[in-house]
């Protein structure tokens, strides 16, 4: 039992909302960025790596948003359609924005970094008149993230998605997804992420994102079930805390807490964990899934990517994700 109800009328399974970009992944790892010559492309951005990791697991899945009309928005919209993600919510910006691009540094396996192009994108210009109210209708989920919240008008889209899916019975998750640099205060950010978040069914985040929305809040040893009672008092339903290399932890409105597990691997770089394990955990609870077993494959799913060179191009398959427990299990896969 995971405490969330999904409609079996609804015709798509999964809707994301937000940053479509590109990441320029570092091809020579185990050095800094500035001697790297190399960089390989994928689609990037957090909405847009969950939605890729849902529709690879099964899921019929759409996205809103906006794309550059550049090459790079060309490159995002060939590549979703590729994976079978209906793009017809997707708009193509005329205003003159670009795409924004992360170029990725992979000193070591924990030493990663992200440098950042995201003046005048896309992604930000999505409009409130760009959510279409049947469309978040048609879907079981909403999935949103916090990024697209750090500015107007993007920041209104998102509220207005959100009001239709709570209008419609639609379940809404909030992956929290801070980035410093699309904000101007933290204040700022933690009374956006506050308020959106009073709206969602289920809230993703580490603690130290969980930290950010509590910054008015009187929580002094940052006590994850003290984070997570707050949350209990308006619509949440299930709340994930992310402790890295040390697991997660979910609280449920009922009192329930549960330990997810880690996985070993052969990590090439950190990022895209999270989104990898937002795929496999979403699948999880839209499976009817108990919430230990949708962590267990969360959890998995984000091994996987972590042990490959992209983010978007490794979002793992059903088959692939419980063959890597299975290997596991067995003490096939190990930490090198």
């Amino acid at each position: 039992m995971n405490h969330l109800t999904f409609s079996n009328q609804s015709p798509i399974d999964f809707i994301a909302l937000g940053r479509l970009c590109i990441d320029l992944n570092a091809n020579e790892i185990n050095r800094p960025m500035e001697e790297t010559v190399t960089f390989t492309k994928y689609v990037g951005g957090s909405p847009a790596n969950i939605a890729i990791g849902m529709s690879r697991l099964g899921k019929k899945t759409g996205f809103i948003g906006r794309v550059a009309d550049d090459q790079m928005g060309k490159f995002i919209l060939n590549y979703l359609t590729k994976n079978q993600i209906d793009t017809s919510n997707i708009l193509i910006d005329q205003s003159g924005t670009k795409t924004g691009l992360a170029f990725t540094e992979i000193k070591s396996p924990d030493d990663c970094s992200i440098l950042m192009y995201r003046d005048n994108v896309a992604d930000l210009k999505l409009e409130p008149r760009d959510i279409k109210e049947d469309y978040i209708k048609s879907a079981k989920a909403l999935l949103i993230s916090g990024t697209a919240l750090a500015k107007s008008p993007s920041r209104e889209a998102v509220f207005l998605a959100v009001e239709y899916a709570r209008k419609h019975g639609v379940c809404v998750f909030f992956d929290i997804d801070y980035r410093p640099y699309s904000w101007n205060s933290i204040e700022e950010t933690a009374i956006f992420y506050h308020l959106i978040a009073q709206k969602c069914d289920v809230i993703i985040g580490t603690r130290e994102e969980f930290d950010l929305m509590e910054r008015f809040e009187h929580n002094p040893n940052r006590e994850d079930k003290i984070t997570a009672k707050k949350w209990f008092s308006y619509h949440a339903k299930i709340v994930v805390i992310k402790h890295g290399k040390d697991g997660s932890i979910a609280y449920t409105s009922n009192g329930e807490k549960i330990s997810g597990k880690t996985f070993p691997a052969n990590v090439i770089k950190t990022f895209g964990a999270g989104d990898s394990y937002a795929a496999g955990f979403i699948y999880g609870l839209m499976e009817g899934w108990d919430i230990s077993e949708s962590m267990e494959f969360g959890a998995a799913s984000a091994s996987i990517v972590i042990s490959s060179h992209s983010c978007s191009e490794a979002m793992p398959t059903v088959n692939q994700i419980k063959e890597y427990i299975q290997k596991c299990q067995n003490g096939e896969i190990v930490t090198t």
